[in-house]
């Protein structure tokens, strides 16, 4: 049984700017029907990207392939794609409905269609009752529903969006993001989908493409991002409170993976996955580390430490734990819940770490508790 023919088909994109920037050597599958989110930071080529897929930008080298044609020439109007942008772009003179079927009515397409796609993504998206509103009436979050539904009206298989929700108050960017992914899953489109905020990839993709500097850093899942990192850059991105980074030479011996150089290798620990503990006198390979502040967030606290030679890390801890700045405290986790990375910053894995030292772990077992500060 041969493998399904993926819906897009970027090979060997580069595209580069006067100012540097833009993307080098990119090559990515898209299945059909799949979530896909662009992660990154300012700058690292998610956007070129979804504009190199749309026709926005024209590729120096490379080919782009959507369901099977080679798009790489072809103009925007021709690759049977909507989009959705940051700015919504709507017509503030034209009412809900008029935008939502401005493109239809451009392609002449016939008054029943019309009306029975309006129907449609008037209903998927909520908007009843709004047809008549003009853009102005409306919230932020009826705003981006109204471009939805114009995407929706267009009825491509593949729609790209960058940062849609970029403009949404906190609140409104939960519903709306939930939205989305009810709408995408519901018809069964491709969505190309571009954002800086790591909550959004994870809680919203089938899969994850993070870049840095125009090239892919890792690729997958969510779960696959957050639980194996693969660089140390992926690793300190995905998460919020980030994973701690810390350089293994500010360690204790005792802490360091057997048959390796400290001063090659960096240490990652999961902010769930830290013990704090103010019993500093019992557990000698302990991490010593100074509390800096904490936050309480209703169904956790942050605790914010400072470690010697370090940036310092941050401790999650479950429900109401108060922590005095200056207290001296003992940092400690399980063994599988450490992360090391090289010196090029790629992920080791177990086994590179403890090679011939034959022990059946780097790290230790702790069964030190939460206290109740």
């Amino acid at each position: 049984m041969t493998a399904q023919t993926p819906f897009i088909q970027i090979r060997s994109v580069s595209r580069v700017f006067n100012g540097g920037n833009g993307v080098h050597d990119l090559s990515i599958d898209i299945p059909r029907g799949s979530f896909v989110v662009l992660l990154g930071p300012s700058g690292c080529g998610k956007s070129t990207t979804l504009r190199l897929i749309a026709g926005l930008e024209t590729a120096d080298h490379g080919t782009i392939a959507i369901d099977g044609k080679d798009v790489t020439n072809v103009p925007p109007s021709k690759r049977g794609l909507s989009m959705v942008f940051q700015s919504y772009a709507l017509f503030p003179h034209l009412s809900v409905a008029e935008n939502i079927i401005f493109g239809l009515k451009v392609r002449k397409t016939g008054k029943d269609e019309i009306k029975s796609r309006l129907t449609e993504a008037l209903n998927v998206t909520g908007l009843e009752g709004y047809e008549d509103r003009k853009p102005a009436e409306l919230s932020g979050g009826q705003r981006q529903r109204v471009a939805l539904a114009r995407a929706i009206v267009a009825g491509h298989p593949l729609c790209l969006m960058d940062e849609p929700l970029s403009n949404l108050d906190a609140k409104l960017r939960h519903s709306v993001r939930k939205d989305i992914r009810d709408l995408q899953q519901r018809l069964g489109i491709t969505v190309v989908y571009v954002t800086h905020d790591q909550t959004e990839a994870m809680s919203m993709a089938d899969i994850v493409i993070l870049m840095k500097d125009g090239r892919i850093e890792q690729a997958g899942n969510p779960a696959d991002l957050y639980l194996q990192p693969a660089t140390a850059f992926a690793a300190g991105f995905v998460g919020s409170p980030p994973m701690a980074l810390l350089p293994a030479s500010a360690l204790p011996d005792a802490v360091i993976p057997p048959k390796t150089d400290a001063g090659r290798l960096t240490f990652g620990i999961r902010p769930e996955d830290l013990v704090l503990s103010t019993d500093t006198s019992t557990k000698a390979w302990g991490i010593s580390a100074t509390v800096t502040g904490s936050e309480f967030l209703g169904a956790e606290t942050f605790v914010y430490v400072a470690i010697p030679g370090t940036s310092g890390a941050t401790a999650r801890l479950p429900g109401q734990v108060h922590i005095a700045p200056g207290t001296q405290v003992s940092l400690s986790w399980a063994g599988a819940a450490a992360h090391w990375f090289g010196e090029d910053g790629q992920r080791l894995a177990p086994t590179a770490t403890r090679e011939a030292a034959r022990e059946p772990n780097t790290s230790f077992e702790t069964d030190t508790a939460i206290p109740s500060l």
